[in-house]
């Protein structure tokens, strides 16, 4: 295969995770703005992240030798409950109890919980999304506790991280986009060896 074709490849499969993050680092800074004005396109994102997850572990599952049709059982499974629960949670009134607000919130801890658990069982790129979504979620909820941006400012040498959340935000996106990147070319060159030595 060649150099451009390989790239080309690359840069596909990586797309699907380039959408996720550049959509949550939008809705991010929207949501600072309004926090329950903006639920509709969390939970469009929520959907995106299940179907992204779904496709993106076909690699990795191939790669440990591992059942694709168990994998398509554990993710629908994984995702179907967080999908039936937000639904529960509109046919049951509890949205409407909770109030626009505090609904975001309860949608974005249980997106960052769901992607953690779908990193650590299934597909290890979600781990950093996860994590990712999850500082996100604090910042939004408390954003009065900006000081949890001072030891990763610092780390990062940003000057001032409290008072630049959403610099902070891209930052983190961005590293968290790299160690998925990375865990993927780790994959595929997994991948590659595979199909050589067959």
């Amino acid at each position: 295969m060649s150099q451009t074709k390989k790239q080309g490849s690359l840069m596909i499969a990586l797309l699907p995770s380039v959408i996720l993050y550049v959509s949550a680092i939008v809705l991010f800074a929207l949501t600072r703005e309004d926090l329950g004005g903006t639920i509709h396109y969390w939970e469009v994102l929520v959907a995106v992240a299940a179907v992204i997850s779904l496709l993106s572990g076909w690699g990795q599952t191939y790669a440990a030798n591992r059942s694709h049709l168990m994998y398509l059982i554990k993710q629908i499974i994984h995702w179907g409950l967080l999908l039936g629960v937000l639904y529960l949670f509109q046919t049951q009134g509890i949205t409407a109890a909770l109030g626009d607000q505090k609904y975001t919130v309860v949608l974005l801890t249980l997106l960052s919980m769901t992607a953690i658990f779908a990193g650590l069982y299934i597909d290890f790129k979600a781990l950093f999304f996860g994590a990712f979504m999850a500082i996100c979620t604090y910042l939004l909820a408390a954003p009065a506790n900006v000081s949890i941006l001072e030891p990763i400012g610092k780390t990062l040498r940003i000057a001032d991280p409290q008072t630049k959340p959403l610099t902070m935000i891209i930052v983190m996106g961005l590293i968290a986009f790299v160690a998925g990147a990375l865990v993927l070319i780790s994959v595929r060159g997994s991948i590659m060896a595979k199909r050589n030595r067959a």
